[in-house]
């Protein structure tokens, strides 16, 4: 199969869809890899890396688009690229459409064939290409708010550790899923006082005992996000409906009666984000400010770690990508009911039951297009 990867061109979104050692691993059982040059630059990859184990190097996207038939990436195509995707086409990479109509509109006006690494699902009902960069994004998120709640940025001030004689700062995660326990182990580390909420009374005891008693676990309810989130320093939002929008389990009113200078990281804003103040940022601009309350709402928060954040995706969508090369479109997902559950849009359908649902679009099952 003829592959290709363009480079990203999301805002600064420096990440790379194949690394040059899975590129090595493609070519070796005998597909032909196209390369968009300083596709792998932002990771640290040379076009020179790529070139060694057998890619070819192509100067401008039109030129990946127009020859391969299976194109990889890591964020959704924007405007540009969409109108480069041919039918027939396969693409394969995050797309997040419960929250862009727009975006799935012009996808399947494309024609082309779309399979997205967050509806992926597995025997045991996770999420395996979404895992790696949920645990990245949780791990940042920490990062990005110790960061928003200095004074510089218009933050209230407060250090995650405290200092001798002085508190340290409170974080509420809201969802305990892989992100929330990656913001939960960062924040803990940083000795921050850490609650978490969640609905599931065992994986909230699951993380008491993981934690050793240093959080303090809430099982969630209205009454009791409004007690500990107008309290706190640092709201993570960390909860994930598969396929789905996020629900908005902090409302406008909730947030205004927050801390003056505390922060918000919605990392559940690809999927339209779990906090109603909400909206999507960048990291040239990744922050803005709503009720004196500092927002950070990035919708590639991974970006700004690429080395690390394309090793480990690759590590997780390599086999995937493997099988589709090797077996072909149909082979490869009626073999596999969870690869199956990947696929969004299919010439013209969506074929993904909880996208149609949000948007308000007809459903397609996968599994008869695809017979």
């Amino acid at each position: 199969m003829l592959i290709g990867l363009p480079k990203e061109i999301k805002d600064n979104e420096s990440r790379v869809g194949l690394t040059p050692e899975s590129v090595k691993k493609l070519i070796s059982q005998g597909h032909e890899v196209l390369v968009e040059t300083d596709a792998g630059f932002g990771s640290g990859f040379s076009d020179g890396d790529y070139i060694h184990f057998g890619a070819r190097i192509l100067k401008k996207p039109k030129e990946v688009f127009e020859n391969a038939e299976l194109i990889i990436k890591v964020k959704e195509p924007q405007s540009a690229e969409v109108n480069l995707l041919k039918p027939d086409q396969l693409l394969f990479t995050y797309l997040h459409l419960a929250a862009n109509k727009n975006l799935t509109q012009c996808l399947m006006d494309s024609q082309s064939t779309c399979i997205a690494y967050e509806t992926v699902t597995s025997s045991s009902n996770s999420l395996p290409l979404l895992a790696p960069m949920s645990e990245v994004a949780g791990k940042i998120s920490i990062q990005a708010g110790a960061r928003a709640l200095e004074k510089t940025q218009h933050g209230r001030g407060v250090l995650m550790s405290g200092a001798y004689g002085a508190p340290p700062a409170d974080v509420v995660i809201i969802g305990c899923g892989v992100v929330g326990f990656n913001a939960a182990l960062i924040a803990v580390g940083m000795k921050a006082n850490v609650i978490l909420i969640d609905k599931s009374e065992p994986r909230l005891s699951e993380l008491y005992k993981f934690f050793e008693g240093k959080v303090t676990t809430v099982v969630s309810s209205k009454s009791e996000v409004e007690k500990y989130v107008s309290n706190c320093d640092l709201l993570i939002g960390g909860v994930l409906v598969p396929g789905s929008s996020a629900p908005k389990l902090v409302s406008k009113k909730l947030v205004s009666k927050m801390r003056k200078g505390s922060a918000i990281v919605d990392v559940a804003i690809d999927q339209g984000g779990c906090i109603e103040t909400s909206k999507p940022t960048t990291h040239s601009e990744p922050t803005y400010i709503y009720k004196d309350v500092v927002h950070y709402c990035v919708t590639n928060m991974p970006g700004c770690v690429p080395r690390t954040s394309t090793i480990a995706l690759n590590n997780a969508t390599l086999p995937f990508i493997i099988d589709l090369a090797n077996n072909g479109l149909k082979n490869a997902l009626n073999n596999d009911p969870h690869f199956m559950n990947g696929l969004n849009i299919f010439k013209g359908m969506c074929t993904q039951r909880e996208v149609a649902s949000d948007l308000g679009i007809d459903f397609v099952e996968p599994k008869k297009v695809l017979n």
